[in-house]
Parts: C-alpha cells; sequence; structure tokens
C-alpha cells in the first residue's frame, strides 16, 4: 500500500482525510494522521480499516521522524511556521510533501535539494493561496493561447457566513483563523497597480478605500486591497500589466465599521495591557479615549469618531457588547488584538448549525484584434455543516487531491512550487468540479479605470 502522513488535524483537514479515505481502496492507500491530539481525527476516520491517527509532536524530533520514514508523502496541515522542520525531514528521508500555505524563504532554500532528489514540494495548494492561482492561471494562460495581451488583472477571495447563517449585523462570523482576521492588513502598506500608476494605502486608510463587487447572483460585496499584489506580476508571467490588484471580500458595510477598531488602535499586537484579566469589555473600550470625569464611555467614543446615535455604524458597537461591566476578557497580559479577538469571538463564532461561505472572483481584461475585453469568473461554495464547511471543502480536497495525482507520478515536476502549471492546475481543478467547486465565467464590457487614458 501506498503510505500517506497527514500531519495536523484541525478544521481545514476534515474534506481532505475523508477524500483520502474514499479513494483509499481503489487507489491502496494507507492513511496516517498524527496531530498533538487524536480527537479530530478520531472522529473522521471512524472505524476505517485503511487509516489510523496517532500522537504527534512535532517538535519531539524522533516521533516525527519515525512517522515521516514511514510515509511516501507527507501532507502538513500544521501552521506556516511549523512546516520547515517537516520540510527537512522530506529532503533528508526522500519523501514528497504538501502544504496549503505560502512559500517561506527557508521552504523556497530547500528548492535545489528538492530537485536534485525528484522531490515534488507542492505549496499555496488550499484555496487562498491555492485555487486562486489555479483559477486565475487557467484563464491567463488561455487569453495568452489566443493571443491576447493582459491588461488587468483583479482577484478577491473572502471566507463569509453563508445567507442562511448571516444573523448579525456585520454579516460576519469566524470561518477560519480569528487572529489573522484582527491583524488583517497590517505589516506594511497595500501595493498594487491601476492604469500604469502605482498605488500604496497605509494600514490607517486601507478599510476606507475598498472596491465593490457584485458576485454571481450572490449579492453586493466590497472588498479591501491586500499587502503586496504586486509580486504575483512575475508569479503569473504579468510583469508588464498596467493593473493588478488583490483584495479581500467582505459583505458591504463591514469595512467602514472595522475601521473604528483600527481608529482607535484595537488592533494593535505591538505591546501588551497592564492587568488585562481583570478588564471587562467597558473597561478596554476606555483605554482608547481621553479621560473625562463626566463623560460616560460610550459618549466620548461617539464623539470621537462622529458617530452620531442613529447610525449603524453605533448598532453594531452595541451588538457586541462592546460596553459591558460585567463582561471579562479573562486574558493575561494580553496585546490589545488579543483582547478585541476574545471580545469578538464572544459574538462571531459560528453556531452548531451555522454554514460559511467562500467567495472568488476574478476579473481579467484584455485586448485582441484592437478590441478591449473582460472576462469575470466567481465561485461561491456554500458548507455542508460545521465538519464539511466551504473553507475546509475549498482548502482540502485542492491539496488531497494534488497529493494523489503526486503520489501516481501525474504530477511530476520536481522542486518547491505553487499550483501555476497546467500539469498541476488542469486535473484538479477539473476533478474539483464533481465536488461542487467550479467557476462560472462571463464575458463583460472591458470596464478599467481609466477608459480615456488621463493619468490617474
Amino acid at each position: 500500500m501506498k503510505n500517506i502522513l497527514i500531519i495536523g488535524a484541525g478544521k481545514s483537514s476534515s474534506a481532505l482525510i475523508k477524500y483520502l479515505l474514499d479513494q483509499s481502496d481503489k487507489e491502496n492507500l494507507f492513511i496516517t494522521v498524527g496531530d498533538i491530539s487524536t480527537k479530530n481525527a478520531d472522529k473522521i476516520i471512524g472505524n476505517h480499516k485503511n487509516a489510523l491517527a496517532i500522537v504527534i509532536d512535532v517538535f519531539d524530533k524522533n516521533q516525527r521522524e519515525i512517522a515521516i520514514k514511514k510515509a511516501d508523502i507527507v501532507i502538513s496541515m500544521l501552521p506556516a511556521r511549523f512546516h520547515i522542520e517537516v520540510a527537512k525531514d522530506c529532503i533528508s528521508f526522500g519523501k514528497h510533501m504538501v502544504t496549503a500555505s505560502y512559500i517561506s524563504k527557508e521552504m523556497k532554500d530547500l528548492n535545489k535539494a528538492a530537485v536534485k532528489k525528484g522531490l515534488v514540494f507542492m505549496n499555496e495548494i488550499g484555496v487562498d493561496p491555492g485555487l486562486d492561482h489555479m483559477s486565475a492561471m487557467k484563464v491567463i494562460d488561455r487569453i495568452k493561447d489566443d493571443g491576447a495581451k493582459l491588461l488587468l488583472f483583479e482577484s478577491f477571495t473572502g471566507g463569509l457566513v453563508a445567507p442562511e447563517s448571516d444573523t448579525n449585523l456585520w454579516n460576519y462570523k469566524f470561518t477560519w483563523n480569528p487572529r489573522n482576521v484582527v491583524l488583517a492588513g497590517q505589516g506594511g502598506a497595500a501595493k498594487f497597480i491601476q492604469e500604469g500608476t502605482y498605488k500604496y494605502i497605509p494600514y490607517h486608510k486601507l478599510f476606507r478605500r475598498t472596491e465593490f463587487l457584485k458576485i454571481n447572483g450572490s449579492g453586493n460585496f466590497e472588498a479591501y486591497a491586500n499587502r503586496d499584489s504586486l509580486k504575483y506580476r512575475n508569479v503569473y508571467g504579468l510583469e508588464n500589466i498596467p493593473t493588478m490588484y488583490r483584495g479581500t471580500i467582505r459583505k458591504v458595510g463591514f469595512s467602514r465599521a472595522w475601521n473604528i477598531f483600527v481608529q482607535l488602535g484595537m488592533t494593535d499586537d505591538s505591546y501588551k495591557i497592564e492587568d488585562s484579566e481583570n478588564m471587562t469589555y467597558r473597561n478596554f473600550v476606555n483605554l482608547f479615549l481621553a479621560y473625562s470625569p463626566s463623560d460616560s464611555v460610550e459618549l466620548k467614543l461617539r464623539s470621537y469618531l462622529k458617530i452620531d446615535q442613529d447610525d449603524v455604524m453605533w448598532e453594531k458597537l452595541l451588538e457586541l457588547d462592546l460596553f459591558s461591566s460585567k463582561k471579562k476578557i479573562h486574558l493575561k497580559n494580553a496585546t490589545p488584538a488579543q483582547m478585541l479577538q476574545q471580545i469578538l469571538e464572544d459574538s462571531w463564532t459560528l453556531k452548531e448549525d451555522d454554514k460559511d461561505m467562500i467567495v472568488m472572483q476574478h476579473l481579467f481584461g484584455y485586448e485582441i484584434n484592437g478590441k478591449k475585453q473582460q472576462i469575470e469568473s466567481s465561485l461561491v461554495v456554500i458548507g455542508e455543516n460545521q465538519t464539511y464547511t466551504a473553507m475546509a471543502k475549498t482548502v482540502g480536497l485542492p491539496v488531497a487531491i494534488a497529493a494523489l495525482k503526486i503520489l501516481k507520478g501525474e504530477i511530476k515536476t520536481p522542486g518547491v512550487q505553487l499550483p501555476i502549471t497546467k500539469e498541476v492546475y488542469e486535473p484538479i481543478l477539473k476533478e474539483l468540479e464533481a465536488y461542487g467547486i467550479k467557476f462560472t465565467e462571463k464575458k463583460t464590457p472591458y470596464l478599467g479605470y481609466n477608459p480615456n487614458n488621463v493619468i490617474g
């Protein structure tokens, strides 16, 4: 039997494990799932004869090496910062490897060794990154093959709550790592290019400069810019493209409200708050407001941010119990970002019967035979339940399909890579359609930003 080792059995692993179990008899597979706790893995595996859940502490070198030596391919579903030790072992013992994470510098440094040993190290093959790369390159390559010139590429992705589970004024619940949501956009200005003009948005302005989208009959959305869209020009072979923009999707109105937290300083993760474990939600808000012997916290905040009492922004804050003098944060030596995350998890955690939703849209503007045209490619996936979420499907299934195709020799180009070649994206996208992960394309008039060619 071919042995597949999966390290990490978190929420995004459910669809991955199920896919491989379903293929195990036909493809003669044995799946070992290792984690610091076997609880989640045991739940998904059940009594399947072709699978085993084991305890793996990724920091235990001996434990990790024993498991990797037995495998033919290793799938790491660990947090990105933990992949590298697994990757080094895969080089040492000659094992292929798959991750859904961005390629780190440390991982990239292993490319020569992977190529020398004929090993495929596939990264960035989840949803974002992953599905975005594959679906974009499929259309980009087709446009180029037709002899057209690319003028515009925009790509947007969002992990949201499904319409039937959208029960709060923010139109949002946590479907992925809450910490990543709270810290989104930090670490430098957002960079992109529009009509040949470079644009930069500093963090404190990011959530007030949004794009508006209509996606495949699923309603109105907005998107704020990702941190660095420019690096994808080289990745996608679009070095000379005049417009390149990547963004994160939210429902309309989210960004304006989120900007309140940014302006107050609540998303800052660079320092710790004294006595944070004893603070109420109200105490936390008051940290960021001027002292007044007479004005209430509510009045001070409304005055500072110029929010009217009948503004929906104010209703959104009230909905979070942000001014509660009874609810405590209970986090010791916490940063403002950690404290805000704790408050938001109280309101935005998915309930047992809630469903999530993945939304993705690409816009491709191009010129062919002197005529400008545009293609809109969109994806909407609704989760089944809290185990087989849309996030788990769109992350886990591409990972699983890629791993099996590597194992069978159908994907064989060695080295540290992401899924941007036809060898990789064509068969994976085709198989994903059977699981309801299918992009809808339509041609639209070329919109651009600057039809009169005036410097913008």
